[in-house]
Order: structure tokens, then sequence, then C-alpha cells
């Protein structure tokens, strides 16, 4: 074969290719697509996770089905994902805890590859994490809570899912306040709230949406968001940069991932399926009241995130020396 025969075999693989990319987008989706969340029930993950759901169902006629596959940080469900066929069929709700977080922590020993094996489809929503206690800490504030645990080294406990946003906002929250807090692993938010509410833990740092009806029903006496501003669903809980350890901001975000070889143009079909779907008056308003805000932008967008968050919570774990649990 010549080289001018070869390159043009090369080019019909390519096109051959193409075509049934765009031919699989037009039927797109043709059966059932399971959405996994590597994380308890409960969890914000699985509440962003089931608004999308149910109004992708609504839009396409065909059943997105959340599978939660908790455990080892979010690692099962992860890898669930990036080892699935590339066909759209199978996708991933992750945050920066899987995305960046777990990475950083399990460096080099992962059986997978966040950037290599999984592909951007969509940025779900921002929503910023709530500090919240026991009620019988004798805690009004950030300030309180503080003085509280430089008085109690090594006393004070929180909890989620080890290495997850709520961990290393804990993590990040003791350098910044150089306070030692006691961090107590769980399988996800929703487990480590339900030990909050029962005194078995001092605190979470949850997201606003998981733990904002414990908080507002006297179950949980919150604190602080962790966003720049307040937030609109919650305008009296101030920010803990106003309150007591200026520029500790930290928001959690969840993406919709899929395995890396999926074709484009079912990326792109999906990406616009979601967009619709989150875009919808009622998605927005279910997310809004919850603390989630709807962002909804190209996966190009999302890559770009990624590019920014990898690093910073990277050097979170570097500096911390925060290890699985």
């Amino acid at each position: 074969m010549t080289y001018s025969e070869s390159a043009r075999m090369q080019w019909l693989a390519v096109a051959l290719a193409c075509l049934g990319g765009t031919a699989a987008a037009q039927t797109y989706p043709a059966k059932q697509v399971r959405i996994v969340v590597p994380f308890a029930p409960g969890g914000g993950t699985d509440i962003a996770a089931r608004v999308l759901a149910q109004k992708l169902t609504e839009r396409t006629g065909q059943t997105f089905l959340v599978d939660n596959r908790p455990g080892a940080s979010g690692i099962i469900g992860t890898e669930l994902v990036a080892k699935s066929a590339p066909d759209g069929y199978t996708l991933l709700v992750g945050s920066q805890t899987v995305m960046a977080v777990v990475p950083a922590m399990m460096y080099g020993k992962l059986n997978y590859d966040t950037a290599r094996d999984l592909a951007p489809v969509i940025h779900i929503i921002d929503t910023p994490t709530l500090i919240a206690i026991h009620p019988s800490l004798p805690v009004k504030s950030i300030k309180d809570l503080i003085g509280l645990a430089k008085g109690r080294p090594g006393q004070l406990t929180y909890g989620g899912a080890s290495g997850g946003t709520p961990h290393l906002s804990g993590v990040l929250f003791s350098l910044m306040a150089k306070v030692d807090m006691l961090f107590v692993p769980y399988k996800g938010e929703g487990p480590a709230i339900v030990d909050a509410m029962g005194g078995q833990i001092s605190m979470v740092f949850s997201n606003l949406a998981t733990v904002l009806p414990m908080a507002q029903s006297g179950k949980l006496r919150p604190l602080a968001v962790t966003s720049a501003k307040r937030v609109s669903s919650a305008p009296e809980i101030p920010t803990v940069a106003e309150s007591g350890l200026p520029d500790y901001v930290v928001n959690t975000w969840f993406g919709l991932f899929t395995p890396s070889a999926t074709p484009r143009a079912v990326i792109t079909k999906l990406n616009a399926d979601a967009a619709s779907a989150l875009n919808t008056a009622d998605a927005r308003d279910k997310l809004l009241t919850q603390g989630m805000y709807v962002v909804a932008n190209s996966p190009e967008d999302l890559a770009a995130l990624l590019k920014t968050e990898v690093p910073r919570w990277a050097r979170v774990v570097k500096e911390s020396g925060v290890k699985p649990q």
C-alpha cells in the first residue's frame, strides 16, 4: 500500500467514525441511561443528579436512572464510569472531590485517570458549603468556633466522605484558622449529617442544599456559608469571610461526565439536552430553593474549570498532608 493509499484509508476511517457518531447522536438516547452518583443518597451530588435525571427523562422520553455507588471517597463509582462503554449510556455526576481532590490524594494509585478517561459534558451547578454545628456547642459564630477549637485542640470533630469537599473544606478551615479539628470519615454527607444531629460529631462542612433544611429546623445551628457573598436562599446566614476568617471561600460544583471515547456528537447532544433541562423554570427553582445555582455551560467551559480546580485542591492536599481514610 502506497503512502497516499494509507492516508486515504486513515481519512476514511476518521470519516466513518464521525458519521457513526453523528448517527448515534441523532437517535440518542435510544434506551435507558444510567447516571452514577459516587456517593450515598441524600448528599448534594445526589440531589442535583435526581433533578437532572427527572428533567432529562421528561425531555427525551427515555429513562435517566440515578445509580448510587458510594464508597472509597467516590472512587468506586467514578471507576465504574471511567471503564464503561463510551456510548453515552453510563454517565457520572462528579464534583471537585472525585475530579480533583481524590486524584491528588491518591496520585499514581488509581486504576483510572480522570483527565484521560472522563470527558466533560456540562457544569451542572455551583453551591456553597454550610458550616453547621450541634446545638449543644457553646458557639454562635465563626469567631466563637475558632476560639473553642483553639481551647480544645483535637477534640472538635467534623465528618463527611474522606477526600470530599466537606473534608477538604474543613482541612482548609483548620489551616487558615490555625486550629486542630478531628475529621471522621463517612460514606457520604447524609450519614455525617445524621450523626451531627445526634451529637456523635460536633459539626459538618456540608453542601448548603443538603444541610440547610436541618439547620432551618433547628436540628443543627448554622454558622456561616463559604461563598464570597450571602446566598439568596438563606440571606440571614453570614459568610465565613465576614464573620471571622477573611479570604476563606469554597464553592462546591457538580458536573456531568462520560467516558472519554464517547463520540463528540453524542456529547454535544447530551450537553444540549441537559442545558435545556436545567434551564427550565421548574428545575432552576427546585435547585435554587436548596442553595444550588444552575450553570449549564459548554463542555469546554467545564474543562476550563478543571484546569483551575485541580491544581488548587492539589495544593491544599500537599500543604495539609491529608491522607485518604
